[in-house]
């Protein structure tokens, strides 16, 4: 195959520049767009900064639908409603609701398993040709619970057992070792120590990107409309400009839709709007991320505070930000360490989530030059590399060992 043919990228995040960096690795040359700079307040700027190779369980258990209700109500709770939204969602929860069964939420979890097993090697890959001084910190990832809805966290812990990830159950004692200015709300939890997070995600996320210019890449500012053919090959067309590529990668998040429809395919990609907060100067009350079970929240220390992350509000794109979910989080926050200074960086940010919580990776049903790499739900930070990893071998038509199948888009058809 002829390594000089032109990729155009639509979509400048981590899942964008993974891709490109990993296809130029194998001689491509290519050229992303956004309608943003990159590192500007979306996902891959604003997440909670998590590496969690561990995380192959997602939302769609057989345990969450019969919490779904209680949690709406709860003003403390994890899950929020935009009601204006709600007739939009209602064919996505359909579908949802198919995938909470035993054998669904075990298909995503083997499935998610496989990728984020490769996650933390796939960075190192990326991270061997930057400098990250200071910027990711090897201290593990802590989850922690009160004791309700402990039949939930049994149901993680042998899903994850099943799967041979590696956790270490602590008690209430373990906990207060690693983490002595929580207070005492805890019951149990479990340690992740293989875990990493990021203490500025822009920043890591701008070191990508200048590697990818240094390597040749080109970076345009436009907002890319639509995607048309000549003899097969792909079009990206902005409101004035057209280029022409060899091949083409969506890989705008929760914004791939539009592209996707365009093209035709029905993949019902929808948003999980996503908070948080930052508390200035407190990044040394906390050692590594904590998750707070219960209430679906969580706190890592970073270079702007301590980030305050967490909720998952359906309302789609273009409904304006909720000051409650803001208040919730805050109030978390106060909840799991006391007094705290004014937040500040009030943020939204929106997960791109299939009802099955598996990614899209792989080419399009209707056009073999357009590939897919969105729709990562939690984990597009964690697995930005490996799926850039996956999807760039995939246009270089290089064997794997992998089985792709399970994040086809042709399985919404």
């Amino acid at each position: 195959m002829d390594s000089k043919l032109k990729v155009g990228i639509v979509g400048a995040g981590i899942q964008g520049i993974s891709n490109a960096l990993f296809l130029q690795k194998k001689g491509f040359k290519v050229t992303i767009f956004d309608k943003e700079n990159p590192g500007s307040p979306t996902a891959s700027y604003g997440n909670a900064g998590h590496f969690s190779p561990y995380a192959s369980l997602s939302l769609n258990r057989t345990d969450v639908l019969l919490d779904v209700p209680a949690m709406l109500l709860s003003t403390t709770g994890p899950l929020a409603l935009k009601w204006n939204y709600l007739p939009k969602m209602i064919p996505w929860f359909m579908k949802f609701i198919l995938n909470t069964s035993k054998s669904k939420m075990m298909h995503t979890a083997k499935n998610m398993h496989q990728i984020l097993d490769l996650a933390l090697p796939a960075y190192d890959e990326l991270f061997d040709e930057i400098n990250i001084d200071g910027l990711v910190e090897n201290k593990g990832i802590l989850y922690i619970w009160n004791d309700k809805d402990l039949k939930s966290r049994e149901l993680e812990i042998n899903v994850r057992n099943e799967l041979g990830v590696k956790q270490q159950l602590l008690n209430k004692k373990e906990i207060h070792d690693l983490e002595p200015n929580i207070k005492p709300i805890y019951h149990a939890g479990v340690y992740y120590p293989y875990a990493r997070h990021a203490r500025n995600p822009k920043k890591i996320l701008l070191k990508l990107f200048d590697l990818f210019l240094k390597k040749g890449g080109e970076f345009k500012k436009l907002d890319v409309k639509n995607i048309e053919f000549k003899d097969q090959q792909p079009i990206l067309k902005s409101e004035t400009e057209k280029f022409l590529f060899d091949r083409v990668v969506i890989a705008c998040g929760a914004f791939s839709k539009k592209l996707t429809d365009n093209l035709n395919e029905k993949i019902p990609l929808d948003t999980e709007r996503g908070y948080h907060v930052h508390f200035k100067d407190c990044d040394h009350l906390l050692q590594r991320p904590i998750i707070f079970s219960n209430r679906g929240f969580g706190i890592t220390p970073m270079e702007q505070g301590l980030r305050v992350v967490g909720t998952v509000e359906f309302g789609g794109l273009e409904n304006p930000l909720s000051k409650s979910r803001v208040k919730n989080l805050i109030n978390n926050a106060k909840y799991l360490l006391g007094e705290l200074p004014d937040h500040e960086d009030e943020w939204l940010g929106f997960r791109p989530t299939l009802p099955d919580f598996l990614p899209v990776m792989g080419p399009s049903k209707n056009h073999k030059n357009v590939f897919y790499c969105f729709g990562h739900h939690h984990l597009g930070w964690t697995l930005g590399p490996i799926s850039g990893k996956i999807v760039s071998g995939m246009i270089a038509k290089e064997n794997t060992n992998l089985n792709l199948d399970p994040y086809s888009s042709t399985r919404f058809n």
